[in-house]
């Protein structure tokens, strides 16, 4: 016991020191451990996602659930402002699903339809371009994204007793298969270079209604935007170093010792 006691004693001794040092100069602190260059990683997310539409005139709904959610991303790393190598960019392609699920309205005890359908799966491509930070340790890093999409509605499935046969896998006239938005997130990665393994939770936000909102009524406007979480694990790999001098900033430190040799302050002090 006593020596459980002792070895307590020393991790949260441990920790406070930590804790102090990097209250004291958090940036000061990450430098004595490692220097981030801009570098690139490329790699592979796969999860699933949660969908709902934005309707007006609202609609008794519940979330959908969709997995085989698939995406490739490259993301550049780069300096900003001060120098701080904490942003760059994220883009790439991405597979997904969107839809809406209907429930029973309890006070009228009917379960609403679109076009017949109380479900609707969309299979769902998009190419998002997102501003990317982060904040790394030696081997975990935090993250955030915000952007812009595109997308298109590649098919969907339209479930309910009362869909007629030639819509059920099938996009009406006015239905609208372009699609663009908001998009970003939070993670966290775990590093152990030349390899990282990302945890990330996306939302996408779209700008337009998934049909004509006239196309029921030419007096009266109806939208459905849709709104979906994804959240994602991937593997991605370091193209160029993390830390590190890197192979061009190596060649730069040699050219300049050779053609631009620093003078010794000292000596031309003393020698006047």
């Amino acid at each position: 016991m006593e020596t459980i006691k002792k070895i307590a004693a020393g991790l949260l001794i441990t920790f406070l020191t930590s804790a102090m040092t990097w209250a004291q100069d958090p940036k000061d602190s990450l430098k004595r451990v490692f220097s981030l260059n801009d570098y690139t990683i490329i790699g592979a997310e796969y999860g699933a996602s949660v969908s709902r539409m934005q309707f007006n005139p609202s609609k008794t709904q519940t979330y959908m659930f969709a997995p085989n959610t698939f995406g490739v991303f490259v993301l550049k790393y780069g300096k900003l402002f001060d120098g701080s190598p904490n942003f760059g960019f994220k883009v790439g392609a991405r597979y997904s699903h969107e839809g809406y699920q209907f429930k029973e309205n309890k006070e009228t005890g009917i379960t609403p339809t679109l076009e017949g359908a109380e479900k609707a799966i969309i299979e769902y491509a998009e190419v998002p371009f997102m501003a990317h930070f982060h904040s790394d340790g030696l081997h975990f890093k935090v993250m955030a994204d915000l952007g812009i999409y595109g997308g298109y509605r590649l098919s969907i499935e339209r479930i309910g007793d009362r869909v007629l046969d030639e819509y059920r896998n099938a996009f009406m006239d006015w239905d609208r298969r372009f699609d663009y938005g908001l998009t970003g997130g939070l993670g966290f990665g775990i590093v152990f270079d030349p390899v990282e393994f990302h945890v990330n939770a996306n939302v996408r936000y779209s700008w337009g209604t998934i049909y004509d909102p006239d196309y029921y009524n030419k007096d009266f406007y109806r939208f459905a935007y849709p709104f979906d979480v994804m959240v994602t694990a991937g593997l991605y790999f370091q193209i160029t170093k993390r830390t590190g001098k890197t192979k061009g900033q190596i060649r730069r430190e040699a050219y300049e010792q050779v053609y631009h040799p620093k003078t010794d302050a000292n000596t031309d002090s003393e020698s006047r």
